[in-house]
């Protein structure tokens, strides 16, 4: 039997992150470069992205990019492909919250939420999947939420968006799993991320959430990788169309 450890080994793997500048996807970015990936880290603030390279050095190579922008898909893909190779593992990251109550709703806030939380992730994958196919490994991971099944309240649009996540990738893996792709989705709980600003700055409301967990406390960066590594390698090989909930139980109760 080869070492376990192997499993989530990504050396020689090429990695594309989007929402590589800040927060769970910049913690993505480090993770993978770590088990050995070479990164492409995407995001719209170019300072933030060549801060992460300052960190990372040549392992991350940052694009500068409007995910959401269709127009622009395949100048994208160029880009996301020139400085490693076409990617074998792509995590979606990027995420948009407007927090507006339902009465308040615009359709300005619902498109650019729809965009940036679901068409992007798909659209996206659709244009990286091809070189995956040929290879005949692949790796998605989207990023689904706590809202995914439960209705929090200014969430109405970034709810139905993280509901259609889950079946997007429930989806995605019956499209592409047959061409040794798998897809799944990682469902965060209350982690102190720049989306996650209001809640924390809130100690009552962060102690609540905190409650509401079965371990009883807020998640912290290095909680998401493990299971993050754990989806984008072989350890998860047999594992697809599926939401990893990384919540400290939150959903259990």
């Amino acid at each position: 039997m080869a070492d376990p450890r192997s499993l989530f080994d990504l050396s020689g793997k090429v990695a594309c992150v989007t929402g590589a500048s800040s927060g769970l996807g910049q913690r993505a970015a480090v993770a993978l470069a770590a088990a050995g990936a070479r990164v492409v880290g995407v995001a719209r603030r170019a300072d933030k992205l060549d801060a992460l390279r300052a960190d990372l050095g040549d392992r991350l190579a940052p694009v500068a990019a409007d995910i959401t922008d269709h127009a622009g898909m395949a100048s994208l893909v160029d880009q996301i492909n020139a400085p490693f190779g076409a990617p074998d593992i792509v995590v979606h990251a990027a995420g948009l919250n407007t927090r507006q109550a339902a009465d308040d709703v615009t359709a300005e806030g619902w498109d650019q939420t729809l965009a940036t939380n679901l068409s992007a992730p798909f659209f996206l994958s659709q244009a990286l999947v091809p070189a995956m196919k040929e290879k005949g490994w692949g790796r998605i991971v989207n990023f689904a939420s706590l809202q995914t099944t439960r209705a929090f309240p200014g969430g109405i649009a970034y709810g139905a968006t993280k509901a259609g996540v889950g079946q997007l990738t429930r989806a995605m893996a019956e499209a592409w799993s047959p061409h040794g792709i798998t897809a799944n989705a990682i469902g965060p709980g209350f982690f102190p991320t720049e989306l996650t600003a209001a809640v924390f700055d809130d100690s009552d409301r962060a102690a609540r959430n905190a409650a509401q967990t079965c371990i009883g406390r807020n998640g912290r960066m290095e909680d998401m990788d493990g299971p993050l590594l754990f989806l984008c390698s072989d350890a998860s090989a047999y594992v697809t169309g599926q939401v990893l909930m990384v919540d400290g139980g939150f959903t259990a109760k």
